[in-house]
């Protein structure tokens, strides 16, 4: 699944040549919490306090002081929010009594859109209202972002809680880039981070060029040659790490996408963020994959843990399709990888099962959208150095 992050870059990039201002998005979007609503409704899930009725209604979008209440319901003592919940249902008496009684819990975490969204609907909503309750969940959000954030400049999947890879720097399904993207608006003083006192804004000043700082060092390099990132790096020694048993360490170009983009953001940058980018850049271009296309097909009825199918996905032979890239590549070889949820690697999708084959996203096509907007980046702070033509 795209990143929302990626999903707010490629709603744009059909029509830009040059990247978009990452600054700009839409109040009170609810494209944001997609991915925590859709693994709410769609996605067993044995640790949530409460699951949705058959019958679930949905406040409308433009409700949006009913859905900040919803948000403020949601946000855990320690100031982060869980994930897979959404935030616009209409709760019975029973579920809302259900997430106030589990408010103590410590599951919080970035993944999946949580807590970094939360904190800039609540910005968006104060900005609107002046209600104050919004602006204090807000602040009380952005205080737990900067408690979670490592001496690295790191952020881990879930915090507290440090058990296995939720440990791990994550930039899987946006998580650090979500979280980046916030401090970057408050950092550049956004109208709707204006109530941000001088003293908090130089605390997430600090904190987002540390980010950049884990950013720059996480950046794998193989023979002197730096190429990407791995979707989770060690929250001590930032070698890539692996995550659930089907995502092995690997160089992965769909996270790598919206960290490239992150950086292209960025004004007068240095020449190790340049340097970053260049690289990047080349192995986005030297890791497409041409003459096949990814298909689905329909197929018998399948109902797995996490999810139901009536289709499959398969590999097409195609001389004309457009270049794809694989969302893993083997560390050392480069080869295409895929993975199996036993955990077993394999180099073709035809020998993935078919609940990870349905369930999964293996090939991917988002390092097109930097690869678009590189001329003009490169024009404005490399000239002279295009890597795409050396």
């Amino acid at each position: 699944m795209k990143t929302i992050f990626l999903l707010f870059v490629f709603s744009f990039i059909s029509c830009a040549q040059e990247p978009v201002n990452i600054l700009t998005h839409k109040p009170f979007d609810l494209e944001p919490f997609y991915d925590s609503a859709h693994h709410w409704y769609d996605i067993n899930d044995e640790d949530r306090v409460i699951d949705p009725l058959p019958d679930q209604e949905r406040y409308n979008r433009n409700e949006i002081k009913k859905i900040a209440d919803n948000i403020i319901l949601f946000q855990k003592d320690n100031g982060g929010w869980a994930k897979n919940y959404d935030m616009s249902a209409i709760l019975s008496e029973e579920q809302k009594q259900a997430v106030i009684d589990s408010k103590d819990e410590t599951n919080t975490t970035f993944d999946n859109g949580a807590t970094h969204s939360q904190v800039q609907y609540l910005a968006d909503v104060y900005t609107k209202t002046g209600i104050e309750k919004y602006k204090d969940a807000c602040i009380k959000g952005i205080e737990f972002i900067l408690e979670a954030q490592y001496g690295n400049g790191g952020f881990p999947q879930f915090y507290p809680d440090e058990s296995g890879y939720r440990k791990y720097i994550t930039f899987n399904d946006g998580a650090m880039i979500g979280v980046m993207l916030v401090l970057y608006r408050i950092t550049m003083n956004t109208p709707e981070y204006s109530f941000v006192n001088d003293q908090l804004r130089d605390k997430v000043k600090m904190a987002f060029n540390k980010g950049i700082d884990c950013i720059l060092k996480c950046q794998i390099v193989e023979n002197g040659v730096k190429t990407a990132w791995c979707q989770q790096h060690d929250n001590v020694d930032l070698h890539p790490q692996n995550a659930r048993t089907f995502e092995p360490a690997a160089i992965c170009n769909g996270e790598s996408t919206g960290i490239v983009y992150l950086l292209m953001q960025l004004d007068n940058p240095s020449e190790d963020i340049i340097n970053s980018i260049q690289s990047a850049i080349k192995w986005f271009e030297e890791s497409k994959i041409y003459g096949i296309r990814v298909e689905w097909v329909d197929s018998s009825h399948a109902d797995y843990k996490y999810h139901s199918t009536d289709r499959d996905r398969i590999v097409v032979k195609d001389p004309d399709a457009p270049p794809i890239w694989t969302r893993f590549y083997e560390l050392g070889t480069h080869k295409p990888l895929f993975c199996r949820r036993d955990g077993k690697i394999v180099y073709t999708l035809a020998e993935v099962e078919r609940e990870r084959r349905t369930g999964y996203g293996w090939y991917i096509d988002w390092p097109e959208a930097v690869l678009k907007i590189y001329p003009a980046w490169q024009k404005k702070w490399a000239p002279g150095n295009n890597v795409l033509e050396n």
